[in-house]
C-alpha cells in the first residue's frame, strides 16, 4: 500500500502556499498533458502519480504498467482536468517517477550483469536511501527485479561490525537468537576465519564485506571443508558496482547487495507536455 501521506508531503514541499506563477498567469481552464519516456528503461511511480495527479484535482490514464520497458516518446500517462492541478503536480510526479525508473532500470541491468558473472546470485539493495524516499526505491528495486533486502533495522537480524565492536560473534549470535530462535540471523564478517566462527555458532546468513574474489574464495573453501557452506546463505557487499561486478565472476555466492542502486541514482528522463485546453472553467 503507498503511504499516501508521504505523497502529500511531497506536494506541501513544492507548493507550500499555492503555486503562483500558474495562479498569476494562466485562467481556470481544463486541459490534457501526456508524460512520455526521453529514454529507454523499466518505467516506475505510474501508481504513485496517478495518487498525486488526482490530489491535486486531475485524472490520469496509465498507458503502460509499473515494471514495463519503454522506449523514446512512448507516452507513459495521460492527463486531463483542471491546468493548474495538472501543472501543481508535474515537477513532483517526475521528480518521483524519474527518481524510481532510474532505480528499477539500474537494477533490471545491474541483475543480468549479476546474473551472467554469477549464476544464479540475486541482486539485493541496501538501507543507503535518501531520508523519507526508502519505501519508493525499495519498491523501484522489486520491479526492476531486485531483492529489497530489509526495508529497516526492524525487519531482521544483521550483526554488523559496529556491533561486533561491543560483542563478539559467538555472543552476539547467541543474544540475537534467545530473542526468537526463528528469525533468521545474519552477520557480517571481514575474514574466512570469522566467517567459519559465526557459521558454527548459527548463522544462517554470512555477509561478506569488503572482501575481494580470493578472500571470498577462499571464505567459501573453508565453509565447505567445515562442512559448513550449506547451512549458510552468503552475501557479498562492499562497493560492488556494474564497474567491478566482474572480478566476483566465479565466486559462488547467492546475494550481492549494492548501495549503489540507490546511493548513486541516474534519474530517468522523462517529461511532461501541455496537449490542449479543453474547456474554460471560469473567467
Amino acid at each position: 500500500m503507498i503511504p499516501h501521506e508521504s505523497l502529500r508531503r511531497f506536494l506541501a514541499e513544492d507548493a507550500p502556499f499555492g503555486d503562483i506563477t500558474t495562479g498569476s498567469i494562466v485562467p481556470d481552464i481544463e486541459g490534457r498533458a501526456v508524460i512520455l519516456a526521453r529514454e529507454t528503461g523499466i518505467i516506475a511511480g505510474i501508481e504513485e502519480a496517478l495518487f498525486l495527479f488526482a490530489e491535486c484535482g486531475a485524472e490520469g490514464r496509465s498507458l503502460t504498467k509499473d515494471g514495463d520497458w519503454v522506449d523514446p516518446g512512448q507516452h507513459i500517462l495521460e492527463i486531463s482536468g483542471p491546468v493548474h492541478g495538472i501543472l501543481l503536480a508535474e515537477r513532483t510526479v517526475l521528480n518521483l517517477m524519474g527518481r524510481m525508473s532510474g532505480i528499477a532500470t539500474a537494477t533490471k541491468r545491474f541483475a543480468a550483469l549479476i546474473d551472467s558473472v554469477i549464476p544464479g546470485a540475486r541482486i539485493a539493495g541496501t538501507r543507503k536511501t535518501a531520508p523519507g524516499l526508502r519505501f519508493y526505491d525499495k519498491k523501484a528495486i522489486i520491479l526492476g527485479g531486485g531483492d529489497p533486502h530489509r526495508n529497516s533495522l526492524s525487519d531482521a537480524v544483521l550483526i554488523k561490525d559496529n556491533h561486533l565492536a561491543v560483542v563478539g560473534i559467538e555472543e552476539a549470535i547467541r543474544r540475537a537468537r534467545s530473542i526468537s530462535r526463528y528469525r533468521v540471523i545474519e552477520v557480517e564478517v571481514e575474514t574466512a576465519e570469522d566467517a567459519c566462527t559465526a557459521a558454527k555458532a548459527g548463522a544462517d546468513i554470512l555477509l561478506l564485506d569488503n572482501m575481494d574474489s580470493d578472500s571470498i574464495n577462499k571464505a567459501l573453501l573453508i565453509l565447505k571443508d567445515a562442512g559448513l557452506r550449506e547451512r549458510v546463505a552468503i552475501e557479498i557487499s562492499g562497493g560492488i558496482t556494474p564497474a567491478n561486478a566482474g572480478s566476483y565472476a566465479g565466486c559462488e555466492i547467492d546475494l550481492v547487495s549494492s548501495g549503489w542502486l540507490t546511493h548513486s541514482v541516474k534519474n530517468f528522463d522523462l517529461s511532461l507536455e501541455m496537449r490542449m485546453a479543453l474547456r474554460v472553467i471560469k473567467i
